[in-house]
Protein backbone atom coordinates (compact mmCIF):
# COMPACT_ATOMS: atom_id res chain seq x y z
CA UNK A 1 0.00 0.00 0.00
CA UNK A 2 1.07 3.30 -1.10
CA UNK A 3 2.46 5.25 2.34
CA UNK A 4 1.76 9.12 1.77
CA UNK A 5 -1.87 8.71 0.46
CA UNK A 6 -4.36 10.03 2.61
CA UNK A 7 -6.93 8.12 3.09
CA UNK A 8 -10.69 9.16 3.74
CA UNK A 9 -12.84 6.62 5.20
CA UNK A 10 -16.27 6.88 3.51
CA UNK A 11 -18.19 3.85 5.35
CA UNK A 12 -18.38 1.38 7.85
CA UNK A 13 -19.57 -2.40 6.82
CA UNK A 14 -21.97 -2.96 9.75
CA UNK A 15 -23.39 -6.57 8.75
CA UNK A 16 -23.53 -9.03 6.55
CA UNK A 17 -26.71 -9.12 4.24
CA UNK A 18 -28.21 -12.44 3.24
CA UNK A 19 -25.90 -15.91 1.98
CA UNK A 20 -24.44 -14.66 -1.46
CA UNK A 21 -21.85 -12.00 0.48
CA UNK A 22 -23.02 -8.77 0.36
CA UNK A 23 -22.44 -6.35 3.12
CA UNK A 24 -24.76 -3.52 4.69
CA UNK A 25 -22.35 -0.40 5.00
CA UNK A 26 -23.07 2.51 6.78
CA UNK A 27 -21.89 5.75 4.83
CA UNK A 28 -19.89 8.54 5.76
CA UNK A 29 -20.28 10.14 2.53
CA UNK A 30 -22.55 12.38 0.92
CA UNK A 31 -21.71 10.76 -2.43
CA UNK A 32 -24.13 7.89 -3.33
CA UNK A 33 -21.38 7.16 -6.70
CA UNK A 34 -19.05 5.64 -3.71
CA UNK A 35 -21.21 2.92 -3.31
CA UNK A 36 -22.80 2.55 -6.04
CA UNK A 37 -20.45 3.21 -8.97
CA UNK A 38 -17.81 0.07 -9.38
CA UNK A 39 -14.20 0.74 -9.05
CA UNK A 40 -11.56 0.41 -6.41
CA UNK A 41 -11.83 0.63 -2.83
CA UNK A 42 -9.48 -0.19 0.43
CA UNK A 43 -10.74 -2.26 3.22
CA UNK A 44 -9.31 -1.34 7.32
CA UNK A 45 -10.17 -3.83 9.55
CA UNK A 46 -11.14 -2.98 12.92
CA UNK A 47 -8.46 -4.00 14.53
CA UNK A 48 -5.95 -1.24 12.83
CA UNK A 49 -4.29 -4.07 10.58
CA UNK A 50 -3.02 -3.43 7.10
CA UNK A 51 -5.55 -2.05 4.56
CA UNK A 52 -6.18 -4.00 1.35
CA UNK A 53 -7.61 -2.91 -2.07
CA UNK A 54 -11.33 -4.74 -2.78
CA UNK A 55 -13.28 -3.84 -6.02
CA UNK A 56 -16.55 -2.85 -5.63
CA UNK A 57 -18.44 -4.54 -7.69
CA UNK A 58 -22.24 -2.96 -7.43
CA UNK A 59 -24.48 -1.38 -4.86
CA UNK A 60 -27.18 0.39 -3.89
CA UNK A 61 -29.27 2.37 -1.23
CA UNK A 62 -31.93 1.00 0.72
CA UNK A 63 -34.94 3.45 0.38
CA UNK A 64 -35.88 5.15 3.33
CA UNK A 65 -32.49 4.07 5.29
CA UNK A 66 -29.21 5.13 5.60
CA UNK A 67 -27.02 2.42 4.48
CA UNK A 68 -26.10 0.68 1.47
CA UNK A 69 -25.72 -2.72 0.58
CA UNK A 70 -22.90 -3.37 -1.44
CA UNK A 71 -20.95 -6.36 -3.92
CA UNK A 72 -17.42 -6.70 -2.92
CA UNK A 73 -15.03 -9.04 -4.94
CA UNK A 74 -14.07 -12.03 -3.62
CA UNK A 75 -16.54 -12.01 -0.91
CA UNK A 76 -18.98 -14.45 -2.09
CA UNK A 77 -21.17 -16.12 0.67
CA UNK A 78 -22.22 -14.84 4.09
CA UNK A 79 -19.07 -16.00 6.14
CA UNK A 80 -16.53 -13.95 4.17
CA UNK A 81 -19.33 -11.20 4.48
CA UNK A 82 -19.79 -11.37 8.23
CA UNK A 83 -15.56 -11.48 8.58
CA UNK A 84 -15.67 -7.91 7.23
CA UNK A 85 -18.52 -6.49 10.01
CA UNK A 86 -16.10 -3.76 11.54
CA UNK A 87 -14.19 -2.84 8.52
CA UNK A 88 -14.04 0.87 7.36
CA UNK A 89 -14.25 1.23 3.64
CA UNK A 90 -12.27 4.00 2.16
CA UNK A 91 -10.94 5.48 -0.76
CA UNK A 92 -7.36 7.69 -1.41
CA UNK A 93 -8.15 11.85 -0.43
CA UNK A 94 -7.02 12.64 -4.02
CA UNK A 95 -9.94 11.18 -5.39
CA UNK A 96 -12.76 13.50 -3.60
CA UNK A 97 -15.10 14.94 -6.00
CA UNK A 98 -14.48 18.69 -6.55
CA UNK A 99 -16.85 20.86 -5.49
CA UNK A 100 -17.85 24.29 -6.59
CA UNK A 101 -17.55 27.52 -4.82
CA UNK A 102 -18.91 27.63 -1.58
CA UNK A 103 -19.09 23.67 -1.06
CA UNK A 104 -17.18 22.04 1.46
CA UNK A 105 -16.06 18.40 2.03
CA UNK A 106 -17.29 17.30 5.52
CA UNK A 107 -13.59 16.27 6.23
CA UNK A 108 -12.68 20.17 5.25
CA UNK A 109 -14.69 21.78 8.21
CA UNK A 110 -13.91 19.13 10.95
CA UNK A 111 -11.69 21.24 13.41
CA UNK A 112 -11.89 24.49 12.19
CA UNK A 113 -12.28 26.91 15.27
CA UNK A 114 -15.57 29.05 14.97
CA UNK A 115 -15.75 32.41 16.19
CA UNK A 116 -18.62 34.88 16.68
CA UNK A 117 -18.30 38.30 14.49
CA UNK A 118 -19.99 40.15 16.70
CA UNK A 119 -18.06 39.98 19.29
CA UNK A 120 -14.65 37.83 18.11
CA UNK A 121 -15.27 34.97 20.72
CA UNK A 122 -14.11 31.82 20.01
CA UNK A 123 -16.88 29.27 19.95
CA UNK A 124 -14.99 26.40 19.89
CA UNK A 125 -14.34 23.62 17.31
CA UNK A 126 -16.37 22.12 14.71
CA UNK A 127 -16.21 18.66 15.92
CA UNK A 128 -19.64 17.14 13.79
CA UNK A 129 -21.80 17.57 10.55
CA UNK A 130 -25.62 16.77 11.15
CA UNK A 131 -28.03 16.09 8.68
CA UNK A 132 -31.60 17.92 9.88
CA UNK A 133 -33.23 19.21 6.79
CA UNK A 134 -29.84 20.92 5.87
CA UNK A 135 -26.06 20.45 7.70
CA UNK A 136 -25.81 21.58 10.90
CA UNK A 137 -22.45 21.97 12.52
CA UNK A 138 -21.67 21.14 16.07
CA UNK A 139 -19.06 22.98 17.55
CA UNK A 140 -17.42 21.49 20.71
CA UNK A 141 -17.08 23.96 23.61
CA UNK A 142 -14.51 24.67 26.75
CA UNK A 143 -17.31 23.17 28.79
CA UNK A 144 -21.31 22.88 28.83
CA UNK A 145 -23.26 21.63 26.06
CA UNK A 146 -21.96 21.52 22.56
CA UNK A 147 -23.28 24.73 19.69
CA UNK A 148 -25.59 23.42 16.82
CA UNK A 149 -25.05 25.86 13.91
CA UNK A 150 -27.12 25.99 11.11
CA UNK A 151 -24.53 25.84 8.00
CA UNK A 152 -26.58 28.89 5.81
CA UNK A 153 -24.77 31.61 4.50
CA UNK A 154 -26.73 33.78 6.76
CA UNK A 155 -25.81 32.35 9.84
CA UNK A 156 -22.29 31.36 8.39
CA UNK A 157 -21.23 33.68 6.58
CA UNK A 158 -17.08 33.30 6.35
CA UNK A 159 -15.80 29.78 5.84
CA UNK A 160 -11.31 30.14 5.43
CA UNK A 161 -10.21 27.10 4.98
CA UNK A 162 -6.41 28.53 4.41
CA UNK A 163 -6.44 30.19 8.31
CA UNK A 164 -8.58 26.86 9.38
CA UNK A 165 -11.42 29.53 10.49
CA UNK A 166 -15.49 29.61 10.70
CA UNK A 167 -17.36 33.14 11.31
CA UNK A 168 -20.82 33.10 12.07
CA UNK A 169 -23.12 35.87 12.71
CA UNK A 170 -25.70 34.52 14.90
CA UNK A 171 -29.16 35.37 15.32
CA UNK A 172 -30.32 36.40 18.59
CA UNK A 173 -31.19 33.71 21.15
CA UNK A 174 -29.27 31.11 18.76
CA UNK A 175 -26.23 30.73 21.27
CA UNK A 176 -28.85 30.60 23.91
CA UNK A 177 -31.03 27.97 22.95
CA UNK A 178 -28.06 25.59 22.33
CA UNK A 179 -27.04 25.92 25.94
CA UNK A 180 -30.54 24.47 26.86
CA UNK A 181 -30.99 21.62 24.34
CA UNK A 182 -29.67 20.10 21.40
CA UNK A 183 -31.27 19.05 18.08
CA UNK A 184 -29.84 15.37 19.00
CA UNK A 185 -32.03 15.41 21.77
CA UNK A 186 -34.99 17.14 19.56
CA UNK A 187 -34.88 14.44 16.19
CA UNK A 188 -34.53 10.91 16.03
CA UNK A 189 -31.25 9.92 14.08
Amino acid sequence: MEKNVNWLKIGEIVAAQGIKGEVKIHPDSDFPERFTKSGKRYLRPSDGGDLREIELLKGRRVPGKNFYIITLAGIDDRNAAEALRGCELLIDSADMPQLSQDEYHVLQLLDLDVYNQKNGENLGKVVDIIWAGHDVLEVKRSQGKNYLIPFVREIVPVVDLLNKRIEINPPKGLLDINKAKTIKEDIDL
